[in-house]
Formats: C-alpha cells, structure tokens, sequence
C-alpha cells in the first residue's frame, strides 16, 4: 500500500530542495527514494532532498537536518539547504519562532528567518560554523592557488583568474574523484572591495546555480590569504550570497524561495 508524501520545494538562488517533514519521524529515506524523487525528468526535479524531524527534547535545537543529494549519496550540511529548510518549517508551522537551531551532521546551525513575501521569498540567515583550512596545494600554475577546506563538509577552493573561463564539468569531476567520498570544488576571483564570484561543482550534484557552504568555503579562504574583510559578497551564476565573519564562526545569509507544495506516492521507486 503506497503512502502519500508532502513535499515542500524551496530554492536558494536556483540551488533547490525537497523538503520533507516528518513530524512523526516515520518516513525515513534512502538513496533509492532521493535519486527518483530529485530526477528532473522522471520526478519532482532537485538538487537535494531534505528530511527534516523533531529534535531530542534536551538538545537545545528544533529540529533534524538529514540531507541527501540529487545522486542518493548523503551529505553532512548545506547552507542553502538549511536556509531552504529554515523557510520550509517556519511556514510550515513546524517550529514557534523565527529563530531557532537545527541539528545538522556537521554540528548545530543557527537560522533566522525573516517574513516571507508575496512571492515566496525571504532573507534567511544561518550560522555555518567555523572554518577548518588545510595548507595550500602546490601547482604548476602560477596564476591559481588552491587549498582544502573542511566547513563540516569538503570542499577546495581553486583561486583563479575568471571562473567562467573554466571547463567546470570536466575539472569538478576529475577532483571530486580524487577525493574517496568526494569533494565540492569552487573556483574562486575577486572581483572587487570584499567581493567575488564562483562556480561550484557540488559533490554528488554536478553544477549548481549557487553553493552556500562553497560560499563559504571560498570566503575563508579569500580572507585568510588577505584578498577580503569581514564581510564579503559571494556572486553565484544565481545570485548573490553574503557571508560574514563572527566570532562564532560563518554566517550566510541571502534568499530563499518557496516555489510549491507537492504530493508524491512513497516509497518512489524509478527505473
């Protein structure tokens, strides 16, 4: 016997989810039922797929954070995921305020959301943690400079000259594959005072229109090699994302929207 899913779809700059609340913690998923449900052609269509349940009582937090990219593989966080997520429960009615904490696999994450207008969107903002820098790799280009990141999830950053100058498929691919449980690749130019673009090949998704934590990831690195300050403008082939430092960590903020509700039947299986 089939069960209905509810799904809510929510994107952040064109980076999109499907947000599942579970309220009763009932409806687990698997890499089966992301991969069918994420498929552009043959389901609902994302880059990700979000199951969000109650939080333990004595955790300090709201709620539960377990995210699945398109391909079925799980990740441990993502800043658009989490602001897609804010959104979802706040108009959801699944938490009592606009601020509260969710439990992510990479630690707990603060969001703060701000009132959603006519047309679905609203300002969210999450804390994204400390950034953990790994040593600068060596390369035979003079003009890039590249180093690892660990944000709670991996990624390295690739300081170029033009990001749109670069064959994103075919790099973001071969570094991912050195990587045994794969890697987000950013590739990085300042383009003005506390400003700067990117492209991101996102682990188990291929291209995005936009990365949070690669934002993120990015900034840290911009800013430890002395390219920005404190508060950087992050612009993404879908917009801009702003991060900035605090002494708790990162913090992102930009736009999420939320562009439907659907119903699905459970387990989806395809192919």
């Amino acid at each position: 016997m089939s069960t209905t899913w509810r799904l809510r779809k929510h994107h952040a700059l064109g980076n999109d989810f499907l947000v599942l609340i579970d309220r009763d913690a009932r409806h687990p998923i698997d890499a089966v039922t992301a991969r069918a449900l994420c498929d552009r052609h043959r389901g609902v269509g994302a880059d990700g797929l979000i199951r969000v349940t109650p939080a333990p009582a004595d955790s300090g937090a709201a709620v539960v954070m377990e995210l699945r990219n398109a391909d079925g593989s799980p990740a441990e966080t993502s800043g658009n995921g989490l602001r897609c997520l804010a959104q979802a429960v706040v108009l959801d009615g699944a938490v009592d305020s606009t601020e509260f904490t969710v439990l992510t696999a990479a630690g707990p994450r603060l969001a703060r959301v701000g009132p959603t207008g006519p047309d679905g969107a609203a300002q969210v903002t999450v804390g994204m943690g400390r950034a953990v820098l790994g040593a600068e790799r060596p390369g035979e280009d003079p003009a890039r400079r590249a180093r690892p990141v660990d944000l709670g999830n991996p990624h390295v950053v690739f300081l170029v000259p033009d990001p749109a100058a670069v064959e994103l498929a075919g790099e973001g691919r071969a570094e991912e594959a050195r990587h045994p449980d794969g890697v987000n690749v950013e590739f990085v130019a300042v383009t003005g005072p506390d400003t700067a673009t990117l492209r991101t090949w996102e682990r188990g998704a291929g291209e995005t229109l936009a990365c949070g934590s690669g934002s993120c990831a990015a900034a840290a690195v911009l800013r430890d090699w002395g390219l920005v300050g404190d508060t950087v403008a992050m612009d993404n082939p879908g917009g801009r994302l702003v991060v900035g430092f605090e002494d708790t960590g990162l913090v992102l903020s930009g736009p999420a929207q939320h562009v439907a509700i659907v119903e699905v039947l459970a387990p989806v299986r395809v192919g």
